[in-house]
C-alpha cells in the first residue's frame, strides 16, 4: 500500500462527499429555480414515455442492489440462510437486468437528445460532460457484473464492501479495496467523479423526488354530503308580495321573522 492509495481510498472519498453535500447545499440556497430538471417533455414524448421509465425504475434496482451489496454484511445474510450460491446468482440476475434496463433506458435518452433538434438545443455544457460519464459508470458496473460470471471470480463483499462500510467509521480500509480488480476500482472511481459533478449538473433534480406525496393526508376537493351555503343575516333575500326573491334588506335593518313577511 503506497501513499497513492491512502490518497485516492482514504482521502478522496471523503472529498467527493463533502462537494456533494456543499455543493447540493449551495445549488439549493443560490440556485433554487435551477434546482431541477427542466423537462423537455413538451418537445418530443414518443421517446421520452419509453426511455424515462426503463431507466429510472433500473436505477432504483441499481441503487437497491448497491445497498444490499455494499451495507449488508456477509454474516447477516449467512443468518438469513442465504448462502454464497443463491447471494451471487440473485446479484447476477436482478442486478444484470436492472443494470441493463438502465442502460437500455439511458440510450434511448441519449438518441432524443441527439436526434431531436430540440431536445438537442436544450442541452446544456454540464449535460455533454455528465451523460457520458453517467453511462461510463453503468457499462463499468455491468462489466464488473458480468465478471462474476466466471469461476473463482472476485467476492467484492470481501474486499469493496468492506471498504465502503469502513469510510463510515473514519477508519477506511485502503488495503481491501487497494487490491480490488482493475475493473471494480475503475467503477468506484468514476462514481466518485459523478457524484463530485452532481450537485453542479442536472442530476440534482433527484433530490426533488416527490417523496413526501406517498404519506401526504387526502385533497378532499368536494364532499361527499351536501352541505347548506352561508348567508349573512345583512344580505338575506327577503321573498316579496308577487312572489320573487333576491331584494337586499338594508344593512341596518332587522333579521326577518319568517320566510314570508319583513318585521313592520
Amino acid at each position: 500500500m503506497t501513499h497513492f492509495h491512502i490518497a485516492l481510498w482514504g482521502v478522496l472519498p471523503y472529498l467527493v462527499a463533502v462537494l456533494l453535500a456543499g455543493g447540493t447545499a449551495w445549488r439549493y440556497r443560490y440556485d433554487r429555480f435551477g434546482f431541477a430538471t427542466r423537462s423537455s417533455q413538451l418537445h418530443e414524448s414518443r421517446l421520452l414515455r419509453t426511455g424515462g421509465p426503463l431507466f429510472h425504475y433500473g436505477l432504483l434496482f441499481v441503487i437497491a442492489g448497491h445497498i444490499a451489496g455494499l451495507l449488508v454484511p456477509e454474516w447477516l445474510t449467512d443468518r438469513l440462510y442465504v448462502d454464497d450460491e443463491l447471494y451471487h446468482a440473485n446479484a447476477l440476475i436482478v442486478g444484470g437486468a436492472a443494470g441493463l434496463a438502465t442502460a437500455v433506458g439511458l440510450a434511448i435518452l441519449l438518441y432524443r437528445r441527439l436526434r431531436v433538434p430540440a431536445v438537442r438545443a436544450a442541452t446544456s455544457r454540464g449535460d455533454r460532460v455528465v451523460h457520458p460519464l453517467l453511462a461510463t459508470v453503468i457499462l463499468a458496473g455491468l462489466t464488473a457484473t458480468a465478471s462474476g460470471m466466471a469461476a473463482g471470480s472476485y467476492d467484492y463483499r470481501l474486499g469493496v464492501s468492506l471498504w465502503f462500510r469502513s469510510l463510515f467509521t473514519l477508519d477506511p480500509d485502503v488495503t481491501a479495496m487497494a487490491h480490488a480488480p482493475l475493473i471494480y476500482q475503475v467503477h468506484a472511481l468514476l462514481a466518485m467523479a459523478l457524484f463530485a459533478l452532481w450537485p453542479f449538473s442536472r442530476l440534482v433534480h433527484a433530490f426533488t423526488a416527490p417523496v413526501g406525496y406517498l404519506v401526504r393526508p387526502y385533497v378532499v376537493y368536494r364532499s361527499r354530503t351536501p352541505s347548506t351555503p352561508y348567508r349573512h343575516p345583512a344580505i338575506a333575500a327577503v321573498r316579496t308580495g308577487n312572489g320573487r326573491t333576491g331584494r337586499r334588506a338594508p344593512a341596518h335593518a332587522p333579521d326577518p321573522v319568517s320566510p314570508g313577511r319583513a318585521d313592520p
